[in-house]
């Protein structure tokens, strides 16, 4: 049995290593496109946050291969290097996933001011219009 899941695990590991890199590369091309549409206009928050969004899942996809990979260890170096490379990812996991959280707090900030500012300028409209009118 440990035969053939020394035989198939690396199999599985780069599989699942090639999904998060297709991830990587989709959710690259589609930001990038995205603000190229925009005019280069890097204030658009939401774009930042959806390709980091597709980071955090790509990394969850890499850090299930190595989670894997643990099966098939057999020296006490492989398994410091392994958990080194888990490490490092979960930190990277973490870290996207902070800059999520605190960009999407500051894009709802800024999508409530913006609704307030038109409901200011709405306000001011129809008094102008009432004021016109009389």
């Amino acid at each position: 049995m440990y035969h053939y899941m020394e035989e198939a695990i690396p199999m599985i590991v780069h599989l699942l290593e090639a999904m998060g890199v297709f991830v990587i590369l989709v959710a690259s091309f589609k930001a990038f496109f995205q603000y190229a549409k925009r005019g280069f206009n890097f204030t658009e928050d939401t774009i930042k946050i959806e390709l980091a969004k597709a980071l955090a899942l790509a990394l969850e996809f890499k850090l299930a291969g190595e989670i894997l990979r643990t099966v098939t260890v057999r020296t006490i170096n492989e398994l410091i290097i392994l958990a080194s490379i888990v490490g490092v990812r979960i930190l990277l996991t973490y870290v996207i996933h902070w800059e999520i959280k605190s960009d999407t707090a500051h894009c709802n900030e800024f999508f409530e001011l913006k609704k307030k500012q038109c409901l200011i300028d709405e306000m001011d409209t129809e008094s102008r219009e009432k004021a016109s009118a009389k």
